[in-house]
């Protein structure tokens, strides 16, 4: 019988061009000796891989896909390579597997069945946006994606707000980038004047910006975040 194999999750960039910078001795020697991965999508991991110069022949390497729509029965398919000794690698489009990321059912998934799930450090961008804002790390909550109907997504705003004025917490959540300006417009619109709202974009890259303002601040001088990475944090308290 074999012995199982591990399963590994292993952070990517958050921005190009800094694997250098953001990538640990830990996270290449694993990707060194690793053959099979299940990543979000299949042209990011390949251009990841590849710009570590490890020396690997990507061809070689058996990608496969997992992502919100991969059912039970396939992830099972997936996760054979485990029990015939091989490891596994998991890599998300950005940042850490398995936060805000659907690599977390493979992680259910090996605990189920006995096999080890051994995550990596490395950059994520809810984290690194928390510790740049200034804002309580005791107590947080990260909601994800709000909603992307007006009226449920001002519903949705109020509620966090009142949230983190009643529990003095922080309350952290993204949206796709294509959508980042409609969201800040949505939320200088319907937050108080003085609640504090971190802005964080484009984090690790080299016009990083993360900043905290109230929201009548903000209002004087908004960013352009169309396109660009952005976590928002708000604090209420």
């Amino acid at each position: 019988m074999n012995i199982p194999g591990k399963l590994y999750l292993i952070p990517s960039v958050l921005a190009e061009g800094t694997a250098h910078k953001v990538i640990t001795p830990q996270v290449k020697d694993v990707i060194s000796h690793t053959k099979y991965y299940l990543v979000e999508n299949l042209r990011t991991a390949r251009r990841y891989i590849s710009s570590l110069k490890l020396g690997i022949e990507i061809e070689k390497l058996d990608l496969q896909i997992l992502d919100k729509n991969t059912g039970n029965q396939e992830l099972q398919q997936l996760m054979k390579p485990l029990f015939e000794g091989k490891d596994i690698g998991i890599i998300s489009e950005a940042g850490c597997p398995g936060i805000a990321d659907p690599g977390a059912v493979a992680v259910a998934f090996a605990h189920q069945k006995g096999i080890q799930a051994v995550p990596l450090s490395g950059p994520s961008s809810i984290f690194l946006a928390l510790m740049g804002s200034g804002f309580s790390g005791q107590s947080f909550t990260f909601h994800g994606y709000l909603p992307i109907d007006k009226k449920e997504l001002v519903q949705s705003i109020h509620s966090l707000e009142n949230a983190s004025k009643k529990d003095r917490s922080t309350q952290i959540f993204m949206e796709t980038p294509f959508r980042n300006q409609k969201m800040l417009e949505s939320l200088l619109q319907n937050l108080h004047p003085e609640t504090l709202l971190c802005i964080a974009k484009n984090i690790t890259a080299t016009d990083e910006m993360i900043q905290t303002k109230r929201v009548q601040d903000w209002k004087r001088n908004p960013p352009d975040l169309h396109k660009i990475p952005t976590v928002f944090l708000l604090s209420a308290s």
